[in-house]
């Protein structure tokens, strides 16, 4: 007899961290939509100038193979390809005059393209 020592209730995280500003911006964003079912979903993808893509963006599904982390009320979702990519990645959101909008800081970034938009 074999015992299965996975439960149902263990979920894996992620190394990716949200900030205070950044949490509760997405909670201000899911209020106005007057949704509670959507998590914040950050992965990456092939593309841009620099060869990875990130998106970031709202999402109700469950996908196998998901990593969930919560912050202040706020699940960070990351899809286990992602994962290697974004670990120790810091999003954060800024309101300034230059600048309006969430941010990724990357430490796995080697190098980036001019537009910020994407990485190697």
């Amino acid at each position: 007899m074999s015992v299965d020592t996975n439960t149902a209730s263990t979920t894996e995280t992620h190394g990716v961290t949200l900030t205070g500003v950044a949490a509760s911006k997405v909670k201000s964003l899911l209020e106005q939509e007057g949704r509670d079912d959507l998590r914040l979903r950050v992965g990456v993808q092939p593309g841009g100038c620099s060869g990875l893509v990130y998106q970031l963006y709202f999402d109700e599904r469950s996908l196998d193979g998901d990593l969930v982390r919560d912050f202040d009320g706020v699940e960070v979702v990351v899809d286990r390809m992602s994962a290697p990519y974004l670990d120790g990645a810091t999003i954060d959101f800024a309101d300034t005059i230059e600048k309006q909008g969430f941010t990724i800081d990357n430490p796995n970034a080697g190098s980036s393209c001019a537009c910020g938009d994407s990485f190697s």
